[in-house]
């Protein structure tokens, strides 16, 4: 018997907290990917690490939010607790290996390419070892071309994810890459479910025992959206981050270096400019450092 398959249990709730979730994770990612490009003597890896970790769980988190509303009408459903964690470990190690590739290796076109591929498989993995995870009184079946698609999307979203971390600097353009992100994640979600179709098994001897969506999937989903609310709270509280690549740490040299030719500097202004130009030209400092 062919089952009936809804994926809108609760409305629009499930879809618009899905989506919610998978930008917060972007926005969050993209930003800690920035830091790095605003500053190279910060700590690279721990900020990569950390902007893959944000990306990969709110992938993750969107993708269960968006279980949550998805039911089979004939047979009640309930989940492998160990294939849904681990696809979470999927999804932020490969998030992390296209991150780690462009942040390392540059944005180049090939680079890009390779890293896109890369994290839009495995995000499309993630989300097809999670629906791995979901056990009903029945055979799931997917549409091929559908799936394909999918994977298409994963890997386009992927690509365009990974370039705008490198590329985009501002904080509003970041937003908007993310609401974007966001938008492509999901709908790579909803059109992988698209795909299904169940076909529901005869109950004999007493009914197939299930648990209910919310009984596994909201504890489990505790732990990823405390990390995503801690990277927010290390986000915000980041001065380069706050504040962008301005003065906040910039030399008070800055503006002596530039006065205008005809204004002489004071000895401490010119003792500053030597300063701040001595470690790139250190014979041209010692040259005009003055002799008191």
């Amino acid at each position: 018997m062919e089952g009936t398959v809804d994926g809108f249990r609760y409305g629009a709730v499930t879809p618009v907290a899905a989506y919610l979730m998978a930008c917060l994770g972007g926005a969050l990612g993209l930003r800690c990917i920035v830091r790095t490009l605003l500053s190279t003597q910060s700590w690279k890896a721990g900020w990569l690490a950390l902007g893959a970790a944000s990306i990969g769980c709110g992938i993750w988190t969107m993708h269960f939010i968006a279980m949550i509303g998805f039911q089979v009408v004939e047979t009640r459903i309930r989940y492998n607790a160990g294939l849904t964690v681990l696809s979470l470990v999927v999804a932020i190690v490969v998030v992390g290996i296209g991150v780690f590739i462009v942040g390392y290796r540059g944005a180049s076109a090939r680079n890009l390419s390779f890293a896109g591929v890369v994290t839009g498989v495995g995000v499309a993995a993630m989300h097809y070892l999670g629906m791995a995870a979901l056990h009903i009184n029945g055979t799931i079946r997917y549409d091929a071309a559908v799936v394909t698609l999918s994977v298409v999307i994963a890997i386009v979203a992927a690509t365009a994810a990974l370039w705008a971390a490198v590329t985009i600097r501002g904080f509003l353009t970041s937003l908007g890459a993310s609401l974007i992100m966001g938008i492509a994640v999901t709908g790579m979600h909803y059109t992988g479910m698209s795909a299904v179709s169940v076909h529901v098994h005869d109950s004999t001897g007493g009914s197939w025992a299930g648990d209910s969506p919310t009984s596994l999937l909201l504890p489990m989903l505790l732990g990823p959206a405390i990390f995503l609310l801690l990277a927010g709270v290390v986000v915000m509280f980041d001065p380069l981050l706050v504040l962008g690549d301005g003065d906040w740490n910039r030399p008070a040299a800055t503006s002596a270096r530039t006065a205008p030719p005809s204004e002489p500097l004071a000895e401490d202004q010119e003792v500053r400019v030597i300063h701040a130009r001595a470690p790139q030209d250190p014979q041209w400092a010692a040259q005009h450092t003055p002799h008191r």
